[in-house]
């Protein structure tokens, strides 16, 4: 048959959110509400009989000759065809229907063709059994840490018995409704904002929890409950940037001194070692020196003390030597 979608309403006065109408998208003449007393397979029923009716008296009047018998083949067919068209009842696959005989439950009755007594027994409610979602808000509900937000969740049901959901709520969409709006609130006030930012798994868990307790006796399971969104103030929300901001700055700047300071550490211990062992500090000097001399074009300005002190004179010549192209062989 055809989806059935859920449309939250706005009250035009004073603008609270009303709890969704079941809507059902199709042919006007086939909607959900229709279906309890005519359907399409009653009403083809009806009409071919009704039509069998209008020729066999057309049959018996032009071929007997006899007038007073139509009435008599006529108004048996209208009468079969009006039952059979309130009697005949269709149910889909994920429906249940809802007898009820002079007032009284009578039981289910679906999926697929059942009879039912005209007048005697009523379809009271066509229950859908699969699941449903219903989009939740809670508008401006302060947190733990009185934050006002506005979170949007969805909820995820199905009835499981359609028996109870009828007989023991008067309307259970609506129920279900405003009981998720009423935990999701209350689930707010119990955590901090940082709680529900991060960890909305966690807070989905706790509410189809709180849910699934209140509605289970009413025939209703809830499944899963997803917060889609937390909305907060554009004030606050620039504060919070700010904050987070001067605290990435502040880490930066940490993590800056502590380098430093571990910079600084090993530097200390480095020349103690080379205080402790001259030999060592001249290597390493030499070995700075050649690392910057030992790309061609470069020139490094050594002072005359450290040239003499380390005995780099003979070094720096030899590798001066070492850099002059030798000449080509001569030709035999």
């Amino acid at each position: 048959m055809f989806p059935v979608i859920t449309i939250p309403r706005r009250e035009k006065d004073t603008g609270k959110e009303k709890p969704p109408q079941e809507l059902s998208l199709g042919a006007p003449i086939l909607t959900k509400d229709s279906r309890r007393f005519v359907n399409g397979m009653s009403l083809t029923a009806a009409v071919a009989l009704w039509v069998a009716g209008l020729i066999g008296a057309i049959v018996v009047g032009d071929t007997m000759g006899r007038d007073d018998l139509i009435p008599a083949v006529l108004l048996p067919a209208v009468f079969i065809g009006l039952y059979l068209l309130f009697a005949i009842k269709v149910v889909d696959q994920w429906e249940k229907a809802l007898i009820l005989r002079f007032g009284r439950f009578r039981g289910l009755k679906g999926p697929g063709l059942f009879w039912i007594i005209p007048v005697v027994d009523v379809i009271s409610h066509l229950v859908d059994q699969r699941v449903r979602a219903t989009d939740v808000t809670a508008e401006s509900a302060l947190t733990r840490d009185t934050v006002p937000v506005n979170v949007d969740a969805i909820v995820f049901w199905l009835v499981w018995d359609a028996q109870k959901a009828v007989l023991e709520v008067q309307s259970y969409f609506n129920a279900i409704f405003l009981a998720s709006q009423t935990a999701l609130r209350e689930a707010i006030g119990r955590h901090d904002l940082a709680e529900m930012i991060t960890e909305r798994e966690k807070l989905g868990l706790e509410l189809a929890k709180i849910l699934d307790e209140k509605t289970n006796p009413w025939g209703i399971t809830v499944q899963s409950v997803e917060i889609r969104d937390v909305r907060i103030p554009s004030e606050l929300e620039d504060a919070m940037s700010r904050r987070a901001q001067a605290e990435r700055e502040r880490q930066a700047r940490i993590i800056l001194a502590t380098a430093e300071t571990e910079i600084a550490s090993l530097f200390a211990k480095a020349s103690e070692l080379y205080r402790e062992n001259p030999t060592a500090m001249h290597l390493r000097a030499m070995n700075m020196l050649y690392e910057a001399i030992k790309e061609k074009g470069s020139m490094v300005i050594v002072p005359s003390s450290a040239v003499e002190t380390m005995g780099l004179g003979g070094m720096l010549g030899t590798t001066a030597l070492a850099g002059v192209a030798q000449p080509p062989p001569a030709k035999a």
